[in-house]
């Protein structure tokens, strides 16, 4: 049996030195996570876990849910601006995608809590509040594009070490298209690359799809000084990915009964990959005012117990320019699997200080397990898992962020949110700066936020034993603005 077809997306898509599955590296993309939030929040960094009283706590802390006296509800669009600059053989490209998403909609409502006539209304439960969200948690639009004259390998020593593997061509259809396409041969027992060394190529991918959260909460006051919530969130994915892997080189291979030397060639290697996922999580939280000035918070949030599926076509196409006509184009093959993920659980911890009325100062803690992803319900999971433990670790992230009041009316904000690099060795953490203001009048609001992420990654187009696997690194930048507008009944 063919080792899930998963090496195939290792050519295109991976993103570790180490060859693995494309189980794995899915199990991070589809765990990644961004907090959908009001524009608010964006612009103090997503810190969150300590103030309360925003919409955002539906799906974050939904203790904060406490601390709201009447019904609200809000919705935030974004405007996403993506660029990514690749550099691969020292040849720098750039490739950018915009969009418009619809990041956040959310509703509270507010139910006090009956007290008898002379009793204290300011001691015991004092409300008991429902919220209801719907969150765009991550966005998978983007673009990436390299190119560069690779003098050390070819693809050709990709499809050879396929070929040489116990599975062989057997479980590697595209090493046995290699070998018909003359890009391998057989010498011996061995297959080795027919290639020669020195190639121009040319990688481009396209993603779309996001992951988005429906979020059903519960918070109630108690005594004005502990909050408590619970919530349950149905997720949901789309990832569609369109890629294509081309190499132009040379090639020496037997041409009916003469051998044809420096044959020129272009070969073309497309994969694409549908992916849709359903699932839920948990959320437990509180927020404790030991003095009027100062909060702190805690939030959990258990791992997202998802149902994937999962379908991937690619092909290859071969064309000889300057030999005998020859052609060759396979026709794509389909692989369908279906399979469960547990994502990374997360726990918060956060501080939040009061001046009176004219702002606060807030910070968070954040713990994510991403060793504990986890694969199930497909052949070959133990050995996922075993690739998952070894090649992702755990993160610590951190978020601060401020507001000031300016008048009765205007407010300032500003944060800053650092995200660790869940990966072993390569890339680097993500570091995203915000800023934003707000205007509050009667029972209307409205608030708009600019953000800024950037981090690094490094990709392989194909991953070799024997060889350096030739690397690209990416630059990338992400810059979004928000925009919530919010009414209180």
């Amino acid at each position: 049996m063919r080792l899930k077809f998963l090496l195939i997306g290792t050519v295109l898509l991976t993103v570790s030195q180490t060859t693995y599955a494309q189980y794995v590296q899915d199990a991070l993309r589809f765990s990644r996570f961004n907090q959908g939030s009001t524009s608010r929040v964006k612009a103090l960094g997503n810190a969150s876990t300590a103030i309360g009283g925003d919409l955002t706590s539906v799906s974050s802390n939904p203790a904060g849910l406490g601390f709201f006296n009447g019904s609200e509800f809000s919705f935030t669009p974004e405007y996403n601006l993506s660029s990514i600059d690749a550099t691969y053989f020292g040849n720098k490209e750039s490739a950018d995608k915009n969009r418009m998403n619809f990041n956040n909609a959310s509703l509270v409502f507010n139910t006090k809590s009956r007290v008898g006539r002379g009793a204290n209304t300011s001691e015991g439960f004092l409300n008991f509040n429902f919220g209801l969200s719907w969150n765009r948690t991550y966005n998978f639009y983007n673009n990436v594009s390299y190119s560069g004259f690779n003098n050390q390998t070819s693809v050709a020593d990709y499809f050879a070490e396929l070929a040489n593997t116990p599975y062989g061509m057997e479980d590697y259809p595209e090493a046995g298209w290699a070998a018909d396409h003359r890009l391998i041969r057989l010498e011996g027992n061995t297959y080795v690359p027919n290639t020669a060394i020195g190639a121009d190529q040319y990688y481009d991918q396209q993603m779309t799809g996001g992951q988005n959260e429906f979020s059903v909460s519960m918070g109630t006051n108690y005594s004005n000084k502990l909050y408590l919530g619970l919530g349950i969130g149905f997720t949901s994915l789309r990832y569609r990915s369109a890629s294509t892997f081309i190499e132009t080189n040379e090639t020496t291979f037997l041409d009916g009964d003469a051998v044809a030397d420096n044959a020129l060639f272009d070969s073309f290697y497309d994969i694409n990959q549908h992916t849709n996922g359903s699932g839920f999580n948990l959320k437990v939280g509180l927020i404790y005012k030991p003095v009027p000035a100062v909060q702190f918070g805690a939030s959990f949030t258990s791992p997202t117990w998802y149902s994937i599926e999962d379908r991937t076509n690619y092909a290859l196409e071969t064309r000889y320019v300057n030999a005998t006509p020859y052609s060759r184009a396979e026709p794509a093959e389909a692989y369908n699997y279906n399979y469960n993920l547990r994502t990374p659980l997360k726990v918060s911890g956060g501080l939040a200080v009061f001046f009176k009325q004219r702002g606060f100062i807030t910070a968070d803690v954040e713990y994510v397990d991403y060793e504990g992803m986890k694969i199930s319900d497909t052949p070959g999971a133990e050995n996922d898992n075993s690739d998952i433990a070894s090649l992702y670790q755990s993160t610590v992230n951190a978020r601060i962020g401020a507001e000031g009041r300016i008048d009765n009316n205007f407010y300032m904000r500003a944060g800053y949110n650092y995200q660790g690099n869940p990966e072993r060795g390569i890339g680097s953490a993500t570091n995203t700066y915000s800023g934003g203001v707000g205007y509050r009048f009667a029972n209307f609001y409205v608030d708009a936020t600019y953000s800024r992420s950037s981090g690094k990654q490094h990709i392989y187009p194909y991953e070799l034993y024997n060889n350096d696997s030739p690397q690209a690194t990416l630059d990338k930048t992400y810059n979004n603005a928000y925009l919530t507008v919010g009414f209180r009944f």
